[in-house]
């Protein structure tokens, strides 16, 4: 009897993996010119609800996908946050879009967040500057074969959270409020 939560396993992951792969609830988070391709990619032309997703979910709380459109500013970022973590597991992010991968144009900004895997973990990465709608079709197919492989069960694949990693890029909570300019030290000759 002990091998056979093992046998039993590999069936009920698959079709676990295999609902959460055809029923993805979007949350769109569209700050900039992005959102306007994402709209155009729900529309009858592109219809990625052929794919199993869910164009507008209600809330964060009905969401399993969030796709992070447009330039991220520093004000913005806690906001986008606090969204992510009000969504239930498991849960997934595309960053749709060179302004939120990087910052884009805007990276040199002052008040631009270069990148929005700085305050949430991102799943799959759409370029361009705006990307075309195929672009995010595209960007779903993959995030769908990433959810059909997913090993660790109905939790989903744990990934590091950005604000609790000890890299380089990543930022605290207080950090995001903070201005990003600090004061000049004065040198001593």
């Amino acid at each position: 009897m002990a091998g056979l939560p093992g046998v039993l396993g590999e069936p009920i992951r698959f079709v676990l993996n295999w609902g959460r792969r055809y029923s993805l609830w979007v949350f769109n988070f569209g700050l900039a010119c992005c959102a306007i391709e994402f709209i155009a990619s729900s529309m009858s032309r592109h219809d990625f609800m052929r794919l199993g997703v869910i164009p507008f979910a209600h809330g964060p709380r009905q969401a399993d996908l969030m796709v992070v459109s447009g330039t991220v500013t520093d004000k913005m970022a806690p906001a986008i946050k606090r969204l992510y973590d009000q969504m239930p597991e498991p849960k997934y992010v595309i960053s749709f879009g060179s302004c939120s991968n990087c910052g884009g144009p805007y990276w040199d900004s002052y008040s631009v967040t270069k990148g929005v895997d700085q305050i949430i973990p991102v799943d799959v990465y759409v370029p361009g500057c705006p990307p075309r709608p195929e672009a995010l079709l595209h960007g779903i197919l993959r995030l769908q074969e990433k959810i059909a492989a997913e090993q660790s069960g109905p939790g989903g694949v744990p990934r590091p959270d950005p604000l609790t990693t000890g890299t380089a890029h990543s930022r605290d909570a207080v950090s995001l409020t903070a201005p990003i300019i600090a004061a000049p030290r004065a040198t001593v000759d």
